[in-house]
């Protein structure tokens, strides 16, 4: 396993180093996820707050408050995004990696998938649900 994970947006502005591996690896069909990937789901791995270092680019970040309690933050350039956090409250000290921005390869030992009632009728899940790990 490495020792860290690095990432980066498409146009490269931004790079981050993961100091520790993503948790609570989850694929998310809300429409929030769904728009703001432009994708049938998002995937999605949290970490603490101060496991997260930006490497470059940090000025090139734009936040979005998506709803009372979420940012999401991604790329001003070319639009990435790239990560997700609660303002306050349970969970505030995580933050929410887009695990399609890592540069590092990771393997996840478990992950699962929500929301799975908000997927769009053009994309259904086949199958069960499987959770893995």
């Amino acid at each position: 396993m490495p020792e860290s994970y690095l990432g980066s947006c498409l146009c490269a502005k931004v790079s981050y180093r993961l100091l520790t591996p993503p948790k609570a690896v989850t694929h998310c069909h809300c429409s929030q996820c769904r728009k703001s990937h432009g994708a049938a789901f998002a995937t999605y791995g949290a970490v603490p707050r101060q496991e997260v270092c930006i490497v470059s680019g940090e000025a090139d970040i734009t936040s979005y408050a998506s709803s009372e309690s979420v940012l999401r933050q991604f790329c001003r350039h070319c639009g990435s995004s790239l990560f997700w956090s609660r303002k306050a409250g349970d969970w505030s000290d995580w933050v929410c990696v887009a695990l399609g921005t890592l540069d590092t390869p990771f393997e996840a030992t478990k992950q699962k998938h929500v929301h799975l009632d908000a997927q769009p009728a053009w994309s259904p899940f086949p199958g069960p649900c499987v959770q893995q790990g």
